[in-house]
């Protein structure tokens, strides 16, 4: 039945909603397709379901010709298999937890992966049983720290997680390749440009990741590419290890006194003014920046790091902090408070070297606390260095890398800049912003093992399960779909995913017209085509094409005085177009039109995916 905007639960707003940043989450609003209800927490109205209705179908689609399968889980879990996997505690504090009347725990589900894996440990105990592959599009809770742009990056978000399970490697590639090829199809059906780009598996674990990526500038993951085909998200670059340098003839290192030089450029300056280099000017990259950092572990325990890198470069917070060097689990990563420098008096601010490897009776120094000591991967042995002496006013020049000292590991924790050199050599990377749609997993036989799951191979002997994980963000995806297709005066959506397939408003007093828009409908429904009818009485016709703006349905009929002439006013909101067309052909003319968006539609997938193989 057709909607009526004279009964529909809605209510369009002219001023956009306290806080709100970006257009998705200002249109969604003022449109009526959804209102808030909490930071992050939004309530869904009849025209919101409906766009989500549609995108959930297509998704299911792909799912279903992927030969997955669909399952259902609650949101509120048992906190024990969580324990059990060890993200009880990696999902620190955007985990909710809470207890039931017997104090037993219990979470808000942020991901199902422990409960896929127990059912079907429950079900299946044979290779026969497998390849498997089953979904569910659920409703997840994370709480974020900072809920912002609407749908983008809520605490309350819909999700589509796939889990494929495998009896070897070989399956969970196939079963992997499978699930990516239905993400391409799916973005492409959504009308929703995408760039599948590598990733870091962060606390899911596994040997492989894909992110899929809306290019958009209100993102907050910066990815890079490179006119090569390189893509990757930033945290998953790394950096070309340059090879080690001999040392053997290299000078002795030793303390120069340098007062006031806190910062890499005053330091340099003063390198330049009273130690000069025969050669050329000391600049930043001859300089070893060391910086004091914070690490909070899922556990709530508190570490200081010190992280050293070429002084032309800045440490990159989120990078270093997905990259799995400082732990198990998500961990945070922040600069250090004065709080806890002061906990480490011999962490001597703007002075700082690697004194805790240095030969300290040679150089005179003091050498601080064990505290881990990470370094970027280009700096390398025999490369050498000014850095701090651990003593205020005085740093070492010509420290050699390997030989004064050493690290504890390495760390891709620098900023990637425009014009890095793309790991695989492709050329020079571009940097870009964008939105995280969907993410997929090789996750191996993490959660199997903690678990348990195993089957009967071919030779009776129990062998772990190897899986794979696919989520696809739902509501965020919902989201995107709004900042790719808007006006200044509304929503855009491509036509297959409008809330109704056609937007007829009644512009005009007198029976003739609203019976002419009445028989139009029914006329239209009756071929399969949806319509929002506006046929309210004590409102405007202005009114009502600002509401159709704002609602964005892409075809909008105007019945009104044109009827007179027995014409009607066509309106493709997507190009701008408009036209009068005769009344007998208005209804065939728009059952085309909206048929062939559909097929467009379609098409996209094969389109997507050939051009995947080709590239």
């Amino acid at each position: 039945m057709a909607l009526r905007m004279s009964s529909l639960f809605v209510r369009t707003q002219k001023e956009d909603p306290v806080g709100a940043e970006v257009a998705s989450h200002k249109l969604l609003h003022r449109a009526g397709y959804i209102r808030r209800s909490a930071p992050g927490i939004y309530t869904w109205l009849p025209l919101g379901l409906s766009v989500l209705g549609k995108i959930e179908a297509i998704v299911r689609e792909e799912m279903a010709l992927a030969g997955s399968q669909e399952v259902h889980f609650p949101g509120l879990l048992p906190a024990d298999p969580y324990k059990k996997s060890g993200r009880w505690e990696a999902f620190g504090p955007d985990l909710f937890h809470l207890k039931d009347r017997r104090e037993n725990d219990y979470i808000l589900a942020p991901t199902h992966e422990e409960v896929f894996t127990l059912l079907v440990k429950d079900l299946y105990s044979s290779y026969k049983d497998l390849p498997l592959s089953i979904y569910q599009i659920q409703t997840k809770y994370r709480d974020e720290a900072r809920p912002r742009a609407g749908l983008l990056r809520g605490r309350e978000f819909i999700m589509k997680d796939a889990y494929s399970f495998d009896i070897d490697d070989a399956g969970l590639d196939a079963s992997y390749e499978a699930m990516r090829v239905a993400y391409l199809r799916a973005f492409a059906r959504l009308g929703l440009p995408c760039l599948p780009v590598k990733a870091t598996p962060g606390a899911m674990g596994g040997s492989g990741t894909e992110e899929f990526i809306y290019p958009s500038e209100v993102g907050e993951d910066t990815f890079v590419k490179s006119p090569g085909g390189y893509a990757a998200n930033v945290e998953a670059v790394t950096s070309i290890v340059p090879e080690a340098i001999p040392y053997s003839e290299s000078p002795a290192a030793h303390v120069e006194d340098t007062p006031d030089t806190p910062t890499i450029e005053t330091l340099v300056a003063a390198a330049n003014a009273s130690h000069p280099r025969s050669d050329r000017e000391w600049t930043a990259a001859d300089t070893l920046k060391n910086v004091v950092c914070a690490v909070t572990h899922p556990d709530g325990t508190r570490e200081i790091i010190v992280i050293g890198l070429p002084g032309d470069r800045e440490v990159d917070l989120d990078r270093a902090a997905g990259t799995g060097m400082l732990g198990d689990g998500e961990v945070d990563l922040e600069a250090a408070t004065a709080e806890d420098l002061a906990a480490h008096p011999e962490l001597v601010k703007g002075y700082i070297g690697p004194g805790n490897s240095l030969d300290a009776p040679v150089l005179g120094l003091e050498a601080p606390s064990k505290i881990r000591y990470l370094l970027d991967p280009r700096v390398v042995d025999g490369t050498r260095w000014i850095t701090g002496a651990n003593v205020p006013g005085r740093h070492v020049f010509d420290l050699v890398a390997g030989r004064d000292f050493v690290a504890d590991g390495t760390i891709e924790a620098a900023q990637v800049v425009l014009g890095d050199p793309a790991p695989d050599g492709s050329g020079p990377l571009e940097l870009a912003r964008g939105v995280e749609i969907g993410q997929i997993f090789k996750l191996g036989r993490k959660y199997a093992e903690a678990l348990d799951l195993k089957v009967l191979d071919q030779n009776g002997k129990a062998t772990t399960v190897t899986m794979g994980s696919y989520g696809l963000g739902v509501t965020r995806v919902m989201a995107c779909i709004a900042e790719e297709y808007h006006s200044e005066d509304g929503l855009l959506w491509p036509q297959h995913l409008a809330p109704a397939d056609v937007h007829i408003v009644v512009a005009g007093k007198g029976e003739e017209i609203a019976q002419a828009a009445e028989t139009m409908t029914t006329e239209l429904e009756a071929e399969g085509v949806s319509v929002l009818l506006d046929d309210r009485n004590k409102v405007s016709p202005g009114f009502k094409f600002a509401d159709a703006e704002l609602i964005g349905i892409p075809t909008v009929i105007v019945v009104g005085r044109g009827l007179a002439d027995g014409v009607v006013e066509v309106r493709d909101r997507l190009t701008g177009e408009k036209s009068d067309q005769p009344v007998a052909e208005v209804v065939p003319t728009t059952v085309a039109r909206v048929r062939e968006a559909y097929a467009k539609a379609a098409a996209a997938a094969d389109a997507a995916v050939s051009a995947d193989q080709n590239a």
